[in-house]
């Protein structure tokens, strides 16, 4: 079994970082009156289904009357007319019937809108869980019917309390400059983390950092616009990377790019941090209104930037 999957959170109280969501979400649990949608909005890798898993688990559902929906492969309306239809009938084995609905923004409009008909007047037994990576692009009317909650990156200690557990478990050891590769590379990402892990660990104790840093660029080119922002490097070479991001969420490399310039910073004096804050300035706010031409913008500024500095 894929690490991932061996140390994936089964309650709260095992949730490593977002605290206060985790505090929030404890209190609302324990409510009488619990609302029938629930919606987590993050970053790719930061554990919103795990969340929604938890929360369908202490509603008291299981087996067939859990339904996890991927909406990157089913977002027509014609899937959310199935739901509505489902959804009329009691649970076979459990108290309530939960639909967990991922990639939540990849619905068209048309499914949004029949979603919203269902929100609006849930069957009692009823509930759902909505995770997105870009909650602006659901409409206003379904935010508005959900219970909201924001899942972040995790901090470097975080990580680094994560990683350890699972180590020790694993009956293993790492090397600290291994555990900072980790840390570095996988930008706050839990699932980026331990699958960078699992990797290091199938590997003998002098091949790991090599590993730690291989697997972390083949599974992320988010690792190399970061780098390449950071180190000062052409417009040329930044303009390729963003050409293969460009199906990517611009939020979510937004702030693995902060993620990623808040440790270097911390490493860094004089002109080195000052480049980096500047490259920290410009993603700074968020790019939900202008999408990933905002983030290629911000890029080309840092990129020139660079130029001009250097001159």
């Amino acid at each position: 079994m894929a690490l991932y999957h061996k140390y994936r959170p089964t309650s709260l109280d095992e949730i490593v970082g977002n605290q206060e969501t985790v505090l929030a979400l404890k209190g609302l649990l324990q409510k009488e009156d619990i609302p029938h949608a629930f919606l987590f909005h993050g970053p790719t890798g930061c554990g919103k289904t795990t969340l929604g898993r938890i929360v369908a688990k202490h509603l008291g559902c299981e087996g067939d009357d859990f339904k996890e929906i991927d909406s990157a492969d089913f977002r027509g309306i014609d899937t959310i007319r199935e739901i509505r239809r489902q959804a009329q009938f009691k649970p076979i084995q459990s108290k309530v019937r939960v639909w967990l609905i991922d990639e939540a923004h990849r619905l068209t409009l048309d499914a949004q809108s029949a979603l919203l008909k269902i929100l609006e007047d849930t069957p009692k037994h009823v509930y759902f869980i909505l995770a997105t990576t870009e909650p602006q692009k659901l409409i206003p009317t379904i935010k508005g019917r959900c219970a909201q909650f924001q899942v972040s990156p995790l901090s470097d200690i975080q990580m680094k309390k994560l990683l350890h557990r699972i180590v020790k478990a694993e009956g293993k050891k790492l090397n600290k400059k291994v555990y900072e590769q980790i840390i570095q590379d996988s930008l706050g990402h839990p699932r980026n983390a331990i699958q960078i892990l699992e990797q290091v660990l199938s590997v003998p104790p002098e091949k790991q950092l090599e590993v730690a840093k291989r697997s972390a660029e083949v599974q992320s080119q988010t690792i190399e616009l970061c780098r390449a922002l950071v180190n000062g490097e052409g417009w040329k070479k930044v303009s390729f990377i963003l050409s293969g991001l460009k199906d990517e969420d611009p939020e979510t490399i937004r702030r693995s790019i902060l993620g990623y310039c808040n440790t270097a910073i911390l490493k860094s004096t004089g002109l080195s941090a000052l480049s980096i804050a500047k490259i920290m300035e410009q993603m700074i706010d968020p790019f939900y209104s202008s999408g990933f031409p905002g983030l290629v913008f911000a890029c080309y500024l840092v990129s020139e930037g660079h130029k001009y500095d250097s001159e």
